[in-house]
């Protein structure tokens, strides 16, 4: 009985070190058009201080992470309790700078970005006048030698 009673013991510790070893609680990010309220495929998540980009799911339009990897070799795990900052941005949509504190469970939320309105009849052609738009004067035409 008691060889039972001390392989449970040691396996339900080895089972509570497991969990508490690095792993993070998950946190969903929707990216969501503000005025359809549909995903956005193209958009990317990212905390301020991180070089890497997440791109989110290109059909459900999350992205889901429990850990992030910043400069210096620093990982940022998420805990209950801890605020969080990150960049939500996309082609064609305002790029915007949220907070969120991380609950234990159901760290699930929408992010809506606004599209860029830009009118297209403001813009015109670019003349752009090189060297050579008038003939050269006089001389032979032909190579530089």
């Amino acid at each position: 009985m008691r060889k039972i009673f001390s392989l449970v013991f040691v396996f339900g510790l080895s089972a509570c070190a497991h969990k508490n070893t690095g792993e993070g609680v998950p946190v969903r990010v929707y990216v969501l058009d503000q005025a359809s309220k549909d995903p956005i495929p193209t958009a990317v998540v990212r905390h301020p201080d991180e070089a890497e980009r997440h791109r989110v799911n290109a059909v459900s339009g999350y992205w889901e992470g429990s850990v992030l990897y910043l400069p210096k070799a620093q990982e940022l795990v998420f805990t209950p309790g801890m605020s969080i900052r990150l960049e939500v941005s996309a082609p064609g949509y305002m790029t915007k700078e949220i907070m969120y504190d991380i609950k234990r469970s159901r760290n699930y939320f929408n992010v809506y970005l606004d599209k860029i309105e830009m009118d297209s009849e403001d813009f015109d052609d670019p003349i752009i006048q090189f060297d050579r738009d008038r003939p050269a004067s006089g001389g032979a035409t032909g190579p530089a030698n």
